[in-house]
């Protein structure tokens, strides 16, 4: 007798030839014919399973190796919809997720009953209500970035997170940027540049320039200032944004296969169509952090003096430092920076950068803050910050790090309706956000999801407005780290102001160097004409070399 594992061929060939044998004996049945063809075929299955040598659970369990992997394809969705708590965050919660889409479809957003989550979990937070609650209008909830430059601009508290065409499809990227126009809030291109879909509606836009120079590249693949001067002379393009580095990734470049580089994406990026489309690790324009500020001040001028500014995942502290003593020695000054979290990411990394490279954002967020208060340039630098914001609390916790605006990529992506089936990668977005199969997008209507994306904007930027006033302020930007209260265990909680360590005007001035370990190590080794490692980092790497 046959093992179990082997059973249900067994059966399959027995009853394949006993249909046969029916067929033969007896008059003519569609119900035999009809046994014969499916108790064949999977017999067929079975003996091709044991055949072939590739796969071991085949051999060994012809048939039943198959229902093996159905059930695997299927588990990241019946886990989402049938075992996860609403708390659980896989990588957003149920509750996230339903947050934004009442939002979006400006539906009723309270929650009945208490909430869900436990209150006296360690790294629990919540912010500090006052007394007296003001009357904040949410129309002022608007930073003014780049100013006393010929074209400065107002941007909202609330905006849409890098993310190129390409990695969404055309309806998303027209989605995105309808709802933006009609918002007043910016939709940062990503670094696949400006894309005609991003015309259409004549939202406000950040051009993102990364390593490829795309939409400003030559044949070579070098920066070329007559191309980027063409596009960045696009009233629509409101503020530049060189990229550094992104949280998904950090220090990892890309390669867009050549079956995938179409002639629209050819076409906004400005390489070949139906070749491999490369983004370097990193930038050739420049190599030292006087040569990056010296890049972001040309890239100012030649946009006719829009906000230049550029974005960083962070990683080697001694890197960062490095680009802030150039920042204090030339006195050539961003306009902004935007620091990215490890936490981002809305296409696909490989495992281990999406789950240890780049500093998560609250951490990274309150370096590049502190040290710009210690060099007494944050007055003349504005932040932003991305990085697993959905909610008015993410956004009043990131202002209160040390942020001036927030952005977001997925939550935005829900707003559109995507449903976090993790498929980003694979072209078969069930939901037409992030694919470009004409079949799959079409599904995805720009005129209804622009209208989601105006209210999830809208309402989040009401409910930041209701905590604002609650907190008995006028604006996000006085929140403070004081305003926002963490669990640390059962028996302890603290505002941020005493759990993490702020530097203070000037604390960096004179040769001083805080009290910080992060500045204790690196501060006083790092240059500005080098993001090399300093030498105490080489000679500790020194002693591991044999």
């Amino acid at each position: 007798m046959p093992p179990m594992r082997y059973w249900p061929f067994a059966a399959c060939v027995l009853l394949a030839l006993a249909s046969l044998l029916a067929l033969v004996l007896m008059p003519p049945s569609w119900g035999w014919g009809w046994t014969f063809v499916l108790a064949g075929g999977l017999a067929g299955v079975g003996f091709a399973d044991m055949l072939q040598p590739q796969r071991t659970l085949r051999r060994n369990y012809p048939l039943l190796a198959h229902l093996r992997y159905f059930l695997e394809s299927i588990g990241p969705e019946i886990r989402q919809y049938f075992i996860e708590a609403d708390t659980d965050e896989r990588p957003f919660s149920r509750l996230q997720r339903n947050i934004v889409y009442q939002r979006a479809k400006d539906t009723l957003d309270v929650r009945p009953f208490g909430t869900q989550i436990d209150v006296y979990a360690p790294r629990y937070e919540w912010i500090n209500h006052s007394l007296a609650p003001t009357r904040p209008d949410p129309a002022d909830f608007r930073v003014l970035v780049g100013e006393g430059r010929a074209q400065p601009y107002s941007a909202s508290v609330f905006n849409i997170s890098a993310m190129s065409f390409g990695a969404l499809s055309a309806n998303a990227i027209r989605a995105l940027n309808e709802g933006a126009r009609r918002g007043n809030f910016y939709h940062d291109t990503g670094e696949g540049s400006i894309s005609q879909y991003h015309r259409e509606n004549g939202g406000d836009l950040v051009w993102e320039i990364g390593s490829g120079y795309f939409g400003c590249r030559d044949a070579q693949g070098a920066f070329d200032a007559a191309r980027f001067t063409a596009n960045a002379a696009n009233p629509q393009v409101k503020m530049i944004e060189v990229k550094l580095s992104q949280g998904a990734k950090p220090g990892h470049g890309g390669v867009l296969p050549a079956a995938k580089v179409s002639p629209e994406i050819a076409a906004a990026r400005g390489v070949p169509a139906g070749m491999d489309c490369i983004s370097p690790a990193r930038h050739s324009a420049f190599s030292t952090p006087v040569g990056l500020l010296q890049f972001v001040d040309r890239l100012r001028t030649l946009s006719g003096g829009k906000p230049t500014g550029f974005k960083l995942a962070i990683g080697h502290p001694w890197e960062w430092f490095a680009i802030a003593k150039a920042m204090a020695e030339t006195r050539i000054l961003p306009d902004f920076i935007v620091v990215d979290g490890g936490e981002g990411g809305t296409g696909a990394a490989p495992l281990e950068f999406t789950d240890h490279v780049g500093a998560p954002m609250h951490e990274a967020l309150v370096l590049v803050h502190s040290t710009l208060v210690g060099l007494n340039l944050r007055r003349n630098i504005r932040i932003g910050a991305a990085g697993k914001v959905v909610t008015a609390f993410d956004i009043a916790r990131t202002i209160a790090l040390g942020a001036d605006w927030c952005n977001a990529a997925r939550g935005f992506m829900f707003s559109l309706g995507c449903v976090q089936s993790l498929s980003c990668h694979t072209d078969r977005c069930p939901t037409g956000v992030a694919t470009q199969d004409p079949g799959r997008q079409r599904g995805l209507v720009p005129a209804d999801k622009a209208t989601r994306v105006h209210q999830f904007h809208g309402n989040t930027i009401h409910a930041l407005r209701e905590l604002v006033a609650a907190a008995g302020l006028m604006h996000p930007a006085e929140l403070g780290p004081e305003h926002i209260i963490r669990r640390v265990s059962s028996s302890d909680v603290r505002p941020l102001s005493l759990l993490l360590r702020f530097l203070q005007p000037g604390d960096l001035l004179d040769g001083a160097v805080p009290d910080i370990p992060v500045f204790q190590a690196f501060w006083g080794s790092a240059r500005s004409d080098s993001f090399e490692a300093p030498d105490m980092v080489r000679a500790m790497r020194s002693t591991k070399i044999r």
